[in-house]
């Protein structure tokens, strides 16, 4: 049982009207009234306490399904109440390295009644993680007393990749490929026919199926879609750039989001996709596939992998996939670059891919970067030594974003493509950039 404030101002009142009682009698008669005061309120506490063990509400926490890094994930209790009233306060054993909100919930319920108590955990690392048991705390009728007690919840769970990213995005494709987002498509996007509708204001005359149009007797045009059973080979570069903190996630774990939503978009778009994890050597190698159901082992796979403090072979990473693939590809490289001379064994490499694959270098940018080089550099309150250093960063930013484009035009200079994009944006421009590529027919 732990007291409540009530209990604690009952006291301290009992102690300030002490003063006025040995004023009025003497100094004994105070200290018996007081001594006599205090045993009946912690009397009537521990009373207060013992009567809500037979009235504890029910609590049954929601099972923890698999979790999605660096997303909002909620963490829902069901509380149902007794013949009384409850005031309660519940606080779950959670893994103390993620950021919750609110770590302890509160409630008052009424009698014979449920109510839903909602956290909302996000976790910053991969991997399985232990729950705890629940801590609760049931005020009694008088408010005198918590009682205190736990409920057995202990349980392993598991901390996935942005799992809520990639059913967010799973549901953009398939309204892509139905309804009116479907029919509002330009015809001319693709070289595969898909089907006939009819011709409207603004679509290409040369889509018009004459021989169709002449058999209905009025104007039909045909729907191209792009290519599909084309090959997808996506690299995740697990080495020592990847390694580092950005908007609170390691890189690799932005490079791994990423990967999954663009395994994703190429296997509803029917081609065939595969993918690699290299940092020394490749130390994960998933053939290229197609089907819908090979995203799920696509995850189970990917999961555990973590980055280590390593040297990329970016050149044996590349020579595994030439050796694998002979038809023609889109590789996409998920890394970083510093610059020209540090990253020329990346530069060489995915050269070397042009003209018999499509190399695709994507790099994930730390925005702190940009906010740094396009920071006011002086103000009005600041200290010398403030804008000092205020300008060093900037021209230190400046000059890293300059370097990764020099980087950036050599190997657009060499047929490579190139997105260099915020970590934290890196998948859906991915994404976007993916399906312009397929409309444009360039794999």
């Amino acid at each position: 049982m732990v007291p409540s404030k009530r209990l604690y101002l009952l006291l301290l009142l009992g102690m300030a009207i002490s003063p006025v009682i040995a004023i009025l009698f003497n100094q004994s008669i105070s200290l018996i009234i007081l001594a006599l005061f205090d045993f009946i309120l912690c009397s009537l506490a521990i009373w207060d306490g013992i009567t809500v063990k037979p009235n504890r509400v029910k609590i049954t926490r929601h099972p923890l399904n698999k979790l999605s890094i660096g997303r909002d994930n909620n963490i829902t209790f069901l509380v149902e109440s007794s013949k009384q009233k409850a005031n309660i306060i519940l606080r779950d054993n959670y893994p103390s390295e993620f950021t919750v909100s609110p770590p302890t919930l509160s409630a008052k319920i009424e009698p014979n009644k449920s109510q839903e108590l909602t956290y909302i955990i996000n976790p910053n690392k991969r991997g399985e993680f232990q729950w705890g048991n629940i801590q609760v705390r049931q005020l009694g009728k008088w408010r005198l007393t918590w009682h205190q007690w736990q409920i057995s919840a202990s349980q392993q769970v598991a901390v996935y990749p942005d799992l809520i990213g990639l059913r967010s995005l799973s549901i953009r494709l398939a309204l892509e490929n139905t309804g009116t987002i479907r029919q509002n498509r330009p015809l001319g996007i693709g070289t595969e026919f898909s089907e006939l509708r009819e011709y409207g204001i603004g679509d290409d005359t040369r889509l018009i199926d004459w021989k169709a149009t002449a058999r209905r007797s009025r104007p039909l045009v045909r729907v191209l879609e792009p290519e599909t059973e084309q090959t997808l080979i996506i690299l995740l570069d697990r080495g020592r750039l990847m390694t580092a903190q950005v908007q609170g996630l390691k890189r690799f774990d932005w490079g791994l989001n990423a990967t999954l939503s663009l395994a994703l978009t190429g296997l509803s778009r029917g081609d065939r996709v595969g993918v690699g994890v290299f940092d020394r050597q490749v130390s994960t190698w998933i053939p290229p596939e197609r089907g819908q159901y090979r995203l799920s082992k696509l995850v189970e796979s990917l999961t555990p992998i973590q980055p280590v403090l390593l040297e990329a072979d970016y050149v044996g990473a590349v020579s595994r996939v030439v050796n694998q693939q002979s038809r023609r590809a889109l590789i996409v490289m998920i890394t970083d670059i510093v610059d020209r001379t540090a990253s020329g064994e990346l530069l060489s490499a995915l050269a070397k891919l042009t003209p018999r694959y499509l190399p695709f270098c994507v790099t994930l940018r730390d925005p702190l970067v940009d906010k740094l080089a396009h920071a006011e550099t002086f103000g009005e309150n600041q200290q010398v030594h403030e804008k000092i250093s205020a300008a060093y960063s900037r021209g230190v930013a400046i000059d890293l974003l300059c370097q990764r484009e020099v980087a950036f035009a050599e190997l657009k200079q060499k047929g490579v493509l190139v997105l260099d994009a915020p970590a934290n944006q890196i998948s859906t421009e991915l994404v976007d950039r993916y399906l312009q590529l397929k409309s444009r027919n360039l794999l």
